[in-house]
């Protein structure tokens, strides 16, 4: 089949069924094409939770879909890569941080939201990077925090904000391999550009680059709302590539310059849209989070979204 047919397969099977689709913007474009809402995790979060569709198509990895059975028990949620993972997601187990809150029984601990269902449930809020700022500024200044599980997003955040974290050693696999040097060469070619910067990025707490006058830190919904308000014609993005897709849609005039061709999430490509039509047509690779863990998982999350 073509993916037209494919295509529009999909769009018929949502109608019989009620499902909605939710796409990540690190998907193929193809899938994102096909999405009723497109967005980071923060979006796709809210979106997970205001949805009135009997199914949720999650396309993004293991975490993502977990988040939105957490937050919507009642849909069935399917997944249609049932193995993509996520390396930051992966880094840590609950096991691990039950020891640590043993060990720190004051303590308070913030979850980036790219973790498992089983970290978010020995968590007290989540956070993404869209608000991690707030989420840490809302917390007790006397308290030890400790901040799981990207140590470059929490090194940005001890950077901005002022405030001690004991920060977990986990990284993306994608936004490691963005480095100074890669930012500082671009801003050198580019010079009119504006440089967005994620800040899960090894250099996001960089003086050299927070520094630099036409750089920004964002999330990549952030970096969406910038380029589009933006009277520049040029951006420098250092995200994964697959972002300016969407970033070349919405801005037909402008720009986009990767920050390198291999800023690539092959966990996200793993969905497609034949695994989407599958998942949908079949119901397979459903997400459902057990009770004990859901119950405790979605404190964390619902104190996340009330400070956003």
């Amino acid at each position: 089949m073509t993916h037209t047919e494919i295509t529009d397969r999909i769009k018929q099977l949502k109608k019989e069924k009620n499902a909605v689709i939710l796409a990540h913007y690190y998907t193929r474009p193809e899938v994102q094409d096909i999405a009723d809402y497109l967005g980071d995790s923060l979006g796709l979060s809210q979106e997970a939770g205001k949805t009135k569709a009997d199914i949720i198509v999650f396309c993004g990895v293991h975490f993502m879909a977990e988040t939105a059975s957490i937050i919507s028990p009642d849909k069935k949620v399917l997944i249609p890569a049932q193995h993509a993972g996520c390396s930051l997601a992966e880094s840590l187990t609950g096991y691990e941080l039950r020891e640590w809150k043993k060990a720190n029984p004051e303590g308070i601990v913030v979850s980036y939201v790219n973790t498992t269902a089983e970290v978010k449930a020995w968590t007290d809020i989540c956070c993404t990077s869209a608000n991690a700022l707030k989420v840490v500024e809302s917390l007790p200044e006397d308290r030890k925090i400790l901040f799981v599980p990207d140590k470059n997003l929490g090194a940005w955040i001890q950077k901005k904000t002022g405030r001690a974290l004991e920060l977990w050693q986990g990284d993306c696999c994608v936004h490691e391999r963005i480095t100074s040097e890669m930012i500082l060469q671009k801003s050198q070619e580019y010079p009119e550009a504006d440089i967005l910067i994620h800040p899960e990025s090894h250099c996001s707490h960089d003086d050299a680059i927070l520094n630099l006058p036409q750089a920004y830190m964002y999330s990549t919904a952030g970096m969406i709302k910038h380029a589009f308000h933006s009277s520049k014609k040029q951006f420098i993005i250092a995200t994964e590539i697959e972002t300016i897709y969407k970033l070349k849609k919405d801005n037909t005039t402008k720009e986009f310059i990767p920050i390198h061709p291999q800023t690539i999430c092959g966990q996200m490509k793993k969905v497609t849209l034949e695994n989407v039509w599958e998942a949908l047509e079949k119901e397979q690779y459903e997400v459902k989070v057990p009770e004990a863990i859901r119950e405790k998982a979605k404190l964390p999350i619902e104190r996340m979204l009330k400070i956003n």
